[in-house]
């Protein structure tokens, strides 16, 4: 009893060391970083070569994915110069050890779009296709788009769709979530008459689905034309696309921002008749377009009758395994939930 008394002893200082140990350990790394950082941010590239600085504050034994992946991290939210985060990316592939990751490309990738160099951007895009061609994803290609259609002209975004097609599909042809991509970078622009261009055009060559309807439908909610709404969702209604609901959510949001509550409402009854459940998002937006409308009645209403219900199907559709919240419990979070509801109401109808 005593030799195993001792041994627990020694087990637990043993453990207490090794929890020390990689705190001091994680503490260094993270002064490392920042340093090498530092070093970096403050080197005069490109008026001197970076290679031989990082070669000199970097051991070849302390490069890793992860310490690579830190590293950009870094420059990336201190908004370091993009040559120099290429350029470490660059140094890092030398090593054996380091395996470039999604995140690490990415990272480099969205540095250099950020600062608009397109071609140095293409250059490690070129460099991976040829190296590492399964990093060029979707989310990859999303960063590059996105910030070519904010900067460069409508000609010179489709260039670049057309461009990708090589990179990014293995000289395969594009689909519909390569589309979808390419209307979204319009639309998150705002550049609604860019977007619904590139849609007629593209139209036939691609397989649209009602995702790709939602996309443009959403581009003009968020530019606040409910009048293009409208239009748009009665061509998706002719084009044969059926909506769901992520549809009926984003007119009932376009309506509410704009006063038109009872617009809204009146969906509510066709999400019923095609046999759809109104979701949480569903009811909050309507809750919020009624105070909005300073409409308190209706708001109360929906508190009443129907939200108590989404919170039940919300509970019940909880993942397997993750307790079911008590049935008293979740009445006090109702309860508590229509008072904060109910407060809010008659702050919007004083506003």
């Amino acid at each position: 009893m005593l030799f195993l008394g001792r041994c627990n002893q020694l087990l637990q200082q043993l453990t207490v060391a090794a929890t020390i140990g990689f705190r001091f350990y994680s503490s260094d790394l993270e002064f490392e970083i920042k340093k090498i950082t530092k070093i970096i941010n403050d080197h005069p590239f490109p008026d001197q070569p970076i290679h031989p600085k990082l070669s000199q504050i970097i051991p070849s034994t302390t490069i890793s994915t992860s310490f690579v992946e830190n590293v950009l991290g870094h420059l990336f939210a201190s908004h370091s110069n993009g040559l120099k985060a290429f350029e470490f990316f660059k140094f890092s592939l030398q090593f054996s050890q380091f395996c470039p990751t999604s995140d690490a490309f990415e990272k480099t990738l969205h540095i250099l779009t950020r600062m608009r160099n397109f071609n140095k951007a293409w250059e490690l895009i070129e460099e991976i296709h040829k190296t590492h061609p399964s990093l060029l994803t979707l989310k990859s290609m999303s960063i590059m788009l996105s910030i070519i259609a904010k900067f460069q002209s409508f000609e010179e975004t489709l260039e670049a769709f057309q461009k990708m097609e090589d990179k990014f599909s293995d000289h395969k042809q594009f689909g519909t979530e390569e589309f979808n991509l390419l209307l979204r970078a319009f639309c998150t622009q705002r550049q609604m008459k860019e977007a619904k261009s590139v849609f007629n055009k593209l139209y036939s060559r691609f397989s649209p689905t009602t995702k790709t309807m939602n996309i443009l439908l959403l581009g003009f909610k968020e530019s606040g034309d409910v009048t293009s709404v409208e239009l748009f969702y009665h061509e998706m209604i002719q084009r044969g696309f059926k909506p769901n609901i992520v549809t009926y959510n984003i007119i009932i949001d376009s309506y509410c921002k704009r006063g038109r509550f009872l617009d809204g409402l009146k969906l509510l009854e066709e999400i019923e008749q095609a046999n759809y459940l109104p979701t949480l998002k569903t009811l909050t937006t309507l809750i919020h377009g009624a105070g909005i409308a300073h409409n308190t009645t209706y708001a109360q209403q929906l508190l009443d009758e129907i939200m108590p219900g989404v919170y039940d199907r919300f509970n019940k559709d909880l993942s397997n395994g993750i307790r079911a919240v008590d049935a008293g419990e979740r009445k006090i979070a109702i309860e508590q939930q229509q008072q904060q509801q109910s407060m809010w109401i008659q702050q919007q109808a004083k506003t």
